[in-house]
């Protein structure tokens, strides 16, 4: 009788996970549950992960121009950290950038609510590769808002996660702080922040936000 009671015992948190994972687990484990809409270039073309590609802001003229790696202001980074959106759009080209998806279980295609790092692909020293690598700063107490910054890792937990999602006018950029490993499914937008726009000594910088999200459109690099 005693074998037999440990042994139901034993079984409990077995049924209780069982349960547990089968209702209230968020992840989708049939890549079929979720129709896939791919992102779309100015082309029309749809995204690939292998190419690189420059954020253009919907709203151009002295609204400001494409995104660009640039220095942060006080920085004490040795390398250009600062993710910002040039003043008009008279100013160069945008700073190229990849799209890396968590899973490549959807091949190279790039997707709407898909998670994903983002890295500015462009030549650098080796001291600056990581300086490439998206990712969502402390927050920042003189602006109100949590800046976007570089020095991440591909696929670890020191970069950020962001989706790309459709907009009324394009698209959107969120950062969606729910750890990947744990919910690498997870679609709830609500879980997401905003990607806009703050002003920092003058130059228009990258920052999470609760109103006003940037509006961008996507374009091939040669």
């Amino acid at each position: 009788m005693k074998c037999l009671f440990l042994l139901c015992l034993c079984l409990v948190p077995i049924v209780v996970f069982s349960s547990t994972f089968t209702f209230q687990n968020p992840i989708d484990l049939s890549s079929d549950a979720t129709p896939r809409t791919p992102v779309l270039d100015l082309a029309d073309k749809e995204l690939d992960s292998r190419l690189s590609y420059r954020i253009i802001p919907t709203l151009r003229g002295g609204g400001g121009g494409e995104v660009y790696l640039g220095y942060s202001p006080n920085s004490a980074a040795p390398c250009p950290d600062g993710v910002f959106r040039y003043p008009s759009d008279i100013a160069p080209s945008g700073t190229p950038v990849r799209f890396i998806p968590l899973s490549m279980q959807f091949g190279s295609g790039i997707y709407e609510d898909q998670l994903l790092n983002i890295q500015f692909n462009i030549s650098t020293v080796k001291l600056c590769e990581s300086y490439t690598i998206w990712k969502v700063g402390d927050y920042d107490e003189s602006l109100g808002a949590m800046l976007l910054e570089t020095g991440g890792t591909i696929g670890e937990l020191d970069s950020s996660w962001f989706k790309i999602v459709k907009s009324s006018l394009a698209y959107n950029l969120l950062y969606c702080p729910s750890t990947p490993f744990i919910y690498p499914l997870f679609s709830d937008d609500n879980l997401c922040a905003k990607v806009g726009v703050v002003m920092q000594n003058g130059k228009r910088r990258l920052a999470l936000v609760n109103d006003h999200p940037l509006d961008v459109y996507f374009s091939k690099s040669s």
